[in-house]
């Protein structure tokens, strides 16, 4: 929509409000472009050691399929162009892998950007920010710079997120977050469940669904059916995970058009990167690529879950390429000890102060962490373990820096 337009349909006063807060995403978006892409602790600061098992992230050791790969390689002497039209065939075939009409997409570098858009889009002081806990952290970062109250609500006992809980918290809610699969336990939330919040919402409320791991999971479970209903609803995805894309940058929202168009005083609708948009263009034209990846990650994880209840220890259900894993102790102490066997695992949610985030690596990766978390569990004394740092200057390039912490898009 163009100002000229706004300016017949909305009263000054209605322009004024909309441009203060464009204003406002304009500088988040400065200040925090170079922070929405993905990394689980600040590696600009930090190195890993030669020969270390990197399971941390929930990144896809496969990395981008070979199509994608030579797409990129062939795409590089167009580096100097904006290329547009690959943004809108993206767009079309992204709009029929996923069964909507082109109108329904947006595409942007990955899914971090139209999740932290979608916040400052649809939260105020006034209206809150619902999420579960333990969660993805991102939006409740973003949830600062909107002024948003933030409300946290602990997962079911089967680690869904809890709808009537949701729903009781924030009488007041703007944005529902719901990630399925969630992160960091790895579980779905039911489809009904999802139905039963577009539901019973208050008016005016937005649903959130981050189907980011949706391809490591059931396919049905997906919440996409909803806005073909025409529901107030936005379902990201990404190509980072199963697509292994996570330092190329592409992802998705889908959603009416009309909720779509809210994201773009927010930062969207600029151009993306082209290798990006081969990548994922190649990626989706590979016909086997998600099913032999899901095959891949189920196999491994599944005999590192065997492993796991060999020895005893409990861990979450998961269906993605991570879980969590309760070492029955401090997570800090597990943590540092594994890394000083340069063995790194997931951050820490304080609502789970034992439980260690796990990412499924290749199975050779999975083996060493067994071995190495075997020796971690009978030593008791504990190991303080620091990585050594790259530059005291370098900047946070990789993640959404907040208390200390970079939250990335994993």
């Amino acid at each position: 929509m163009s100002q000229n337009t706004m300016l017949r349909s909305d009263s000054r006063r209605s322009f004024l409000k909309w441009s203060v807060a464009a204003a406002a995403a304009s500088t988040f978006r400065i200040m925090n472009e170079p922070l929405l892409a993905a990394a689980a602790v600040d590696r600009d600061m930090q190195h890993f050691p030669p020969g270390s098992v990197v399971i941390n992230a929930n990144e896809n050791p496969l990395g981008p399929c070979d199509l994608a790969r030579k797409a990129v390689a062939d795409i590089i002497p167009d580096g100097g162009r904006y290329c547009w039209w690959l943004k809108e065939e993206l767009t079309k075939s992204f709009a029929e892998s996923v069964g909507v009409k082109p109108e329904n997409v947006a595409i942007f570098p990955g899914s971090s950007e139209p999740l932290h858009f979608s916040v400052m889009a649809f939260t105020t002081p006034t209206r809150s920010y619902v999420t579960a806990d333990p969660g993805y952290e991102s939006g409740m970062h973003s949830a600062k710079f909107s002024g948003a109250r933030v409300a946290k609500i602990a997962l079911t006992k089967d680690y869904a997120h809890d709808i009537p809980a949701m729903l009781a918290a924030a009488p007041d809610a703007g944005l529902f977050y719901v990630c399925t699969p969630n992160n960091p336990t790895g579980t779905l939330t039911p489809h009904s469940a999802i139905e039963e919040l577009l539901a019973k919402k208050p008016k005016g409320s937005i649903v959130l669904v981050d189907e980011a791991y949706i391809h490591f999971a059931d396919l049905n479970a997906t919440a996409i059916d909803l806005i073909k209903a025409g529901q107030d609803l936005i379902v990201l995805r990404t190509f980072s995970k199963i697509y292994g894309m996570a330092g190329i940058r592409c992802g998705a929202a889908i959603a009416r058009p009309d909720l779509l168009e809210k994201l773009i005083p927010q930062g969207g609708g600029s151009a993306m990167p082209i290798t990006a948009l081969v990548a994922a263009s190649a990626s989706l034209k590979h016909e086997h690529l998600v099913p032999e990846r899901k095959l891949i990650n189920t196999t491994i994880r599944e005999k590192t879950f065997d492993w796991l209840r060999s020895q005893g220890y409990s861990f979450t259900p998961s269906q993605a390429n991570f879980f969590m894993l309760d070492a029955k102790r401090p997570a800090k102490q597990v943590i540092d000890a594994l890394a000083a066997q340069k063995v790194f695992i997931g951050r820490i949610w304080p609502a789970w102060p034992t439980h260690l985030r796990i990412s499924v690596g290749t199975q050779a990766e999975m083996d060493t962490f067994q071995t190495s978390f075997a020796a971690v569990m009978k030593n008791s004394a504990s190991v303080s373990y620091a990585l050594p740092s790259r530059s005291e200057n370098s900047p946070h390039r990789d993640g959404f820096l907040a208390d200390g912490i970079m939250f990335p898009r994993a």
